[in-house]
């Protein structure tokens, strides 16, 4: 490969490249756009039926607060039936636990830890419902939702992180139109959404799981003085230690039950203190209790299973009663019919974009008349919306007296749109004639027909927004597949180009199996179960290929080539040894999560077992290490090794005092064990990399091959050692063991690469090296839901909170193994150095060396990653309408996305570290030359 042909290769692999994150940010953004919304906020056209002529719907804005709460009284027929609301936010409570499930009730534990709640229920004093969360079940997009009575759109779960103003219709603006007062005390998302509107306010960072108990007590310790005062409307009290207890110890936790009975206090205190007291009052109190999402058995969400987002919606005060028929209340409900049925139980307007239905079960205490009017508002409202995803919808009803709409309605719209026309139809003859009998038995059959024919309506409508796919652009899609599909061929024939240049178009029984598992793992994205345990595939590919390497190995050995066959096979039998303990470590996937494994196993022991383990693993690998690089090799060599002691040191030091914080309050304020780890680690790698080279050069004395292929693997022995230090750091206790098997696994499968006779292709390794990278992506118990993203390691060590630190934190536990994989193949490239580098004329061809130790580590990650990104890609196009597009498409889709990061990180690292080394070294040739 002349240097002509090195300068094209470069370019090919960087314009690839570039077409790749072009034709990816252009696909993100036509395939998650924002859901388009009726901008401006509802007013007093909202209590009249919706014409076709838009031009109608114009609103006065300028009256003042009383002028309009005085207009909105007199307009909705339903006067306000409460005049103050504390809204309680109680972060990461499943219903479950309050409501039980299915027709089974909450389990003994959760009951207990809750009698006053339950109390409340048993005597009819309170309802509960359990409010199912739409995707993603993070706080920002489901309060959004609580307010609005919208679906935000699907990357809110990105913005979750750096929350800004929410500018859409909702239900406080409303309220404060109508000139309440409020006040917040909790979680300061709600101070980020909602600015200007509160006039007390104490904001809580909700992002430092490990506090269980400060962020409550922040809360709390205002209840009494905001209980007595009298100068507020709303109170919203946001609770975000359940949700941290979760994270931290999953549902199971031994702080779970305590923290619920601290729950079950204040909803006492408030129910007695502004309820009970009021029992003669003019005044009127509502007492809303409400989680944003579930939690998983493991305490994380974000997903779309039942228990994430089984979110609850408890109301409590005077009035709130079951249905007077002796009928058992439907208790199952959405999170979105929360913003309805507040806006018409406070006598505002429903926001513009609610796609929820009210509750109508908690409107017994309403007249008939009432509790048809606020069936009928909500019909007229969802009816604009529906206008609005529909531009020809038109139900014009020709008199207040009749069913019929005009002739030519039908003419203005599809099916759907009138097929909603004649719902609402009949509705409103029921409705009509409700109003025109006289008879209380016909009465009552009409007020039954009329109920059931909007609810019917209301909820058809409500189910075809939230389901309707936005609409994408598909023009710019298609422009984005197209960038792919030509960065990917262009990835793959460089590959090809590259590979027959070399290997003299020889094919082993390796390179047909890496062929075809890469189009196997493509193909298998086609089917959404393959997506949910992607899991199987990698761990089903890598075991195959390393089997196959084992095969290899025993055929060289009956042959003869092979005089020691134990020191081939044993790192292969540890590969698949440590694989196989991985697939069983955590019960991965979506589907079979629930089921038993070993990860379940020691989190049902004490936690002192799961913190010998993580002990075990931080001396194991310090062991590993220093066997790795000659420690008296050179002083260099024993400052790295010292400076990581110190550092494995902290590590330990940290897992101890966890292990107590586990059995009492959590001390989340010192952070500075972790950022002592931080400043040694990053120190030494810096100066591994820039200052190992150097040393190597001037004691390479007996010829540059072996000073490079030496410093190549000390600096890649650093780089992986010091990463595992990071990751026994951050990630959970319970995954120290994992960490130190995937690591374990990589230094086996360098030592194979090492010593075996059968020589593997160059490219084989690198490709074995990532495979096995994405197989322990998986053994660490990351899926494709955004459930198992960690949360909490992503805030160790850091005192303050900050959007970019606590996302790096987050992808470097979540992409932990595919960069150790990264880290690893710096360590393999040193066996791809050999003697070829040396021309016959001991002059050094840097053409071979730069071949074997750049262009194959770089260009196999990114061809794999390219066929499945651009494949995944096309999946997405085609499945844009299909049920699980966003439960379970959409965040494989990210996770692509960002391990298509990783992937770059990795390149340009083992580029950047192969080509500072040679450069030392050619510097140091020179004057040795000279």
């Amino acid at each position: 490969m002349p240097s002509s042909k090195c300068s094209t290769l470069a370019l090919g692999i960087s314009i690839a490249t570039l077409l790749q994150i072009a034709g990816v940010s252009l696909f993100l953004f036509g395939f998650f756009p924002v859901k388009p919304t009726l901008s401006g906020f509802s007013g007093s056209e909202s209590y009249q039926m919706p014409s076709c002529d838009s031009d109608s719907d114009a609103e006065m804005v300028d009256l003042s607060s009383e002028q309009r709460k005085s207009l909105y009284e007199e307009l909705s027929g339903i006067p306000p039936v409460y005049d103050r609301l504390i809204l309680m936010v109680i972060d990461g409570l499943p219903a479950e636990f309050i409501l039980g499930k299915g027709r089974k009730p909450p389990a003994k534990t959760m009951a207990e830890a809750m009698p006053y709640t339950q109390y409340l229920l048993a005597n009819e004093l309170a309802v509960g419902f359990h409010a199912k969360a739409a995707p993603p079940t993070v706080t920002m997009p489901r309060l959004k939702a609580m307010m609005s009575g919208g679906i935000g759109g699907f990357l809110d779960v990105a913005f979750n992180f750096n929350t800004q103003a929410f500018l859409d219709d909702n239900l406080l603006d409303q309220l404060y139109r109508i000139g309440w007062r409020m006040v917040m005390l909790g979680d300061n998302t709600w101070i980020k959404l909602f600015p200007n509107l509160f006039s007390r306010q104490d904001g809580v960072g909700s992002f430092f799981v490990k506090d269980t108990v400060e962020v409550d007590l922040n809360v709390s310790r205002h209840l009494d003085v905001e209980l007595a005062a009298e100068d507020w409307n709303l109170l919203i009290l946001h609770y975000l230690g359940l949700d941290h207890v979760g994270h931290i110890g999953g549902r199971q936790s031994i702080l779970m039950a305590p923290k619920l009975k601290e729950m079950d206090d204040i909803i006492k205190e408030i129910h007695m203190q502004s309820i009970t007291s009021q029992k003669n009052s003019n005044s009127q109190t509502l007492l809303v209790v409400v989680s944003d999402h579930g939690m998983t058995e493991a305490g994380n969400h974000g997903g779309s299973s039942y228990e994430e987002t089984d979110s609850l919606a408890l109301f409590v005060g005077h009035g709130i009663r079951t249905a007077s028929d002796g009928k058992k209340v439907n208790n199952e409900a959405f999170q979105v019919d929360i913003a309805p049925t507040l806006a018409l139980l406070f006598g505002v307007p429903i926001p513009k974009n609610n796609i929820g239905v009210t509750l109508t079960n908690i409107f017994q205490s309403l007249t008939e008349e009432q509790r048809l009017r606020a069936l009928e508002l909500n019909s007229w409202q969802l009816l604009r919306l529906l206008r609005a995803n529909l531009p020809q919808l038109c139900c014009d009803y020709s008199s207040s007296s009749t069913s019929n709409f005009n002739s030519g309605t039908l003419l203005r719209a599809d099916s759907t749109g009138i097929n909603f026309c004649i719902q609402l139809a009949k509705a409103v003859s029921a409705h009509d004639s409700w109003r025109l009998q006289n008879n209380s038995t016909l009465r009552s059959d009409y007020f039954h027909i009329a109920s059931e024919s909007y609810e019917l309506f209301l909820r058809n409508a409500s189910e075809w927004l939230s389901h309707r796919a936005t609409d994408k652009p598909i023009h710019i899609l298609l422009v984005a597949v197209v960038l792919m599909f030509i960065s990917c061929l262009l990835f793959v024939c460089l590959a090809f180009w590259l590979f027959f240049n070399t290997y003299n178009n020889l094919w082993t029984s390796e390179d047909t199996f890496i062929f075809i598992a890469v189009i196997l793992h493509a193909m298998s994205f086609g089917s959404s179960s393959f997506v949910e345990e992607e899991q199987y595939t990698w761990h089903f590919l890598t075991t195959t290929l390393y089997l196959i390497f084992l095969f290899t190995q025993i055929r060289t050995f009956l042959k003869g080539l092979n005089g020691n066959l134990s020191e081939v096979v044993s790192p292969i039998i540890l590969v698949l040894i440590s694989g196989r303990i991985l697939r069983g470590w955590h019960q991965g996937g979506i589907n079979w999560a629930h089921l038993p494994d070993i990860s379940k196993l020691l989190l049902w022991l004490s936690p002192s077992t799961i913190t010998f383990l993580h002990i075990t693993s931080i001396l194991s690998l310090s062991v590993l290490y220093s066997n790795s690089i000659s420690i008296l090799k050179s002083q260099f060599n024993l400052v790295l090794w010292l400076s990581y002691l110190i550092g494995a040191c902290l590590v330990l030091l940290q897992s101890i005092k966890n292990n107590i914080a586990n059995t009492i309050l959590v001390d989340h304020g010192t952070t500075w064990i972790p950022q002592a780890v931080y400043v040694i680690g990053g120190i030494s790698v810096i100066s591994s990399l820039f200052g190992l080279p150097w040393f190597s050069s001037i004691r390479s004395k007996k010829g540059i091959f072996l000073g490079i292929r030496e410093c190549i693997y000390d600096i890649g022995s650093s780089y992986v050692a010091f990463w595992c230090l990071l990751q026994l750091l951050l990630q959970q206790p319970v995954n120290a063991i994992p960490v130190l098997l995937i690591y374990m696994q990589h230094r086996a499968s360098v030592s194979l690469f090492a010593d075996s006779v059968s020589e593997h292709k160059d490219w084989v390794k690198v490709a074995a090296m990532y495979f096995l990278g994405l197989a322990g992506h998986f053994g660490l118990g990351n899926t494709n839901s955004l459930a198992t993203i960690d949360v909490a390691g992503a805030f160790i060590g850091i005192s303050s909170y900050s959007t970019v630190l606590s996302g790096i934190l987050m992808f470097c536990i979540t992409y932990a193994s595919p960069i150790l994989s990264h880290l690893s193949m710096v360590m393999c490239i040193s066996t791809m150095v050999d003697r070829r580098v040396i021309s016959s004329k001991e002059k050094f061809n840097w053409r071979i060396l730069l071949e074997s130790t750049v262009a194959i580590p770089s260009l196999v990650p990114l061809v794999v990653n390219s066929v499945a990104l651009t494949s995944f890609t096309v999946v997405l196009l085609l499945m844009r309408n299909h049920l699980f597009v966003w439960s379970v498409f959409s965040p494989k889709y990210l996770y692509l996305c960002a391990s298509t990061v990783s992937v770059y990180l990795g390149v340009l690292l083992i580029a950047g570290t192969v080509f500072y080394i040679c450069y030392v070294f050619t510097i140091d040739k020179r004057k040795y030359q000279t």
